[in-house]
């Protein structure tokens, strides 16, 4: 056989990390929402390590474009917030997934540029056809101790907005797929993903991933008129039609094929249509009042930020009574996440972080135009122009929900940026020859940072693995000593020990919830009685 090169190591690695990413989740329903986020957040830092080590055999040096050059800057500007976070455990875990995120940049890209773009192409999307098709399986029925009865349909995600935001990330790039098929089986194969993400997309009634949907779709429009009128290549004329059948056929399905899922309303889809840009009630008000807010921690911290991932530590302190966003029971964020990515990176990682991130984005539309006014042909178009639809798709999804904090979106955005950019000029060249000490160094810096946030992940796994078999209060601090940033562990052992009248325990533990959320009121209350006052902030 044939030695593997790094290259076609690199590919194997991220086409793997997409299907363990998407089937990734645990059963333990006490903890509802990172059941789901803590094992992708391992499936991607295990596909980053794995990445890394692939792409450093036999490389002589780490060349870098000013694209990347830029989200490097992010990322850098991201650690100095973190050390400064108030959650230092909130504040690792959302820089470890912008990390991963980039060293899958760069392995999609040095894997697309040595000829295996549509082979990753196909896997990442088939993976999503895959999250579309656990979405559509509880949809109509099925049952499984990995999905969740909240926000259904979610399959293995547990929420159906997150596998809408997949969807309208991954469409152009299946759509590009079916463009230039050159098998029937291909052809057929593409075309059913087609149907699948539509149907997936219809019965999640996100209106972020629609509208982002409908952006990208405009995109892909006008660049196909524009090619059609270059070359009249019979392709356009012939697949287009037959990706809109497609995409018809699957909407038709989930809005006539009965299914298992409750709405209150009468006409759902109708009423998902005509409300998706109503910002005067309901969810639409709540993300402008919560926009507004975030917009004030984002002035008060202009550098820096609040920090990452602490968005939700901070934001209790600055929401008026009221406020949408905020859980009325604990007095803390219902969600641990803005919506939108943007706001959240102004008011996490500061303005110079998010205009570092911003120009990436700009540099990777500029890009894609030079490469599409000097292509000779629709093949040499059309990865450019499905570069720029994914990039409307990602940018009107981050401004109405989160897809870049969390772990499964930034697997495929940055494997698909990395995929789908067109070559460019090295800005940065380090050397990474073993035979130096910084090439040493480097190399192994950059792998035992992954493999510390692979093992971060699986510490938090164990943690709820034990404390959702715990009985006593020493089976709970076990979870405690394996998860110390967990507020709900934390949370659990204060109880227990108000419960028992073990005031140790309440001091103990109640305070270290409290220096996690400190505008938290419930830490607060259990130290109050035992006779602790702290000063909330």
């Amino acid at each position: 056989m044939p030695e593997t090169t790094p290259d076609r190591g690199a590919l194997r690695v991220l086409q793997s990390g997409a299907i363990a990413i998407v089937l990734a989740a645990a059963t333990y329903k006490l903890f509802e929402l990172d059941r789901y986020f803590v094992p992708k957040e391992l499936a991607l830092h295990l596909t980053a390590l794995a990445a890394i080590i692939a792409c450093l055999q036999g490389a002589r040096r780490l060349e870098l474009t000013r694209v990347e050059s830029l989200f490097g800057v992010f990322l850098l500007l991201g650690i100095i917030s973190a050390v400064l976070a108030t959650n230092p455990w909130a504040a690792v875990r959302a820089v470890g997934i912008t990390f991963s995120g980039l060293v899958i940049l760069r392995a999609a890209r040095a894997t697309s540029e040595s000829g295996s773009r549509s082979p990753l192409l196909a896997v990442l999307t088939g993976a999503i056809v895959l999250a579309s098709g656990t979405s559509l399986l509880q949809a109509y029925g099925v049952t499984s101790g990995y999905f969740s009865l909240n926000r259904s349909p979610g399959g293995t995600f547990g929420n159906r907005n997150f596998v809408a935001h997949l969807v309208a990330i991954g469409a152009p790039a299946l759509l590009l797929l079916l463009v230039l098929a050159a098998r029937a089986r291909e052809i057929l194969a593409a075309s059913i993903g087609v149907a699948i993400l539509a149907a997936a997309l219809v019965l999640s009634r996100s209106r972020a991933a629609m509208l982002a949907v409908l952006a990208a779709c405009l995109v892909l429009a006008l660049g196909m008129w524009v090619a059609q009128r270059r070359w009249r290549d019979p392709r356009i004329a012939r697949r287009s039609p037959l990706a809109a059948a497609f995409a018809a056929l699957g909407a038709a399905a989930a809005i006539l094929v009965p299914n298992t899922l409750n709405w209150r309303s009468d006409s759902p889809y109708l009423d998902t249509v005509t409300g998706v840009v109503n910002y005067r009630e309901g969810s639409g008000h709540g993300r402008l009042v919560q926009y507004g807010t975030s917009l004030k921690l984002a002035a008060q911290h202009p550098l820096l930020g609040v920090g990452p991932g602490n968005w939700a530590v901070a934001y209790p302190r600055v929401a008026a009574k009221g406020d949408p966003s905020m859980d009325r029971d604990d007095g803390m964020t219902s969600n641990p996440w803005p919506s939108s990515d943007w706001i959240a990176m102004l008011a996490e990682r500061g303005l110079p972080a998010t205009l570092a991130f911003v120009l990436a984005l700009i540099g990777l539309v500029v890009l894609s135009l030079r490469a599409m006014r000097n292509a000779l042909d629709l093949d040499e178009l059309l990865p450019p122009l499905t570069l720029l639809a994914t990039l409307a798709a990602t940018i009107v999804v981050g401004c109405f929900d989160a897809s870049l904090l969390l772990a499964a979106p930034t697997l495929f955005v940055f494997a698909l940026f990395g995929a789908l950019s067109p070559p460019a000029a090295t800005r940065v060249s380090v050397p990474l020859s073993t035979a130096t000490t910084r090439g040493l160094a480097l190399a192994g810096g950059v792998c035992a940072v992954a493999f510390l946030l692979s093992l971060r992940s699986v510490s938090q796994l164990v943690a709820m693995g034990m404390f959702s078999s715990a009985n006593t209060v020493a089976e709970y601090d076990h979870a405690a000593i394996a998860d110390p940033g967990s507020y709900r562990i934390q949370m659990r052992i204060a109880e227990l020990g108000a419960e028992r009248a073990r005031c140790d325990l309440v001091k103990r533990h109640a305070m270290r919830a409290h220096d996690l959320f400190p505008a938290a009121p419930e830490p607060a209350h259990l130290l109050a009685g035992c006779g602790v006052r702290i000063k909330r902030r």
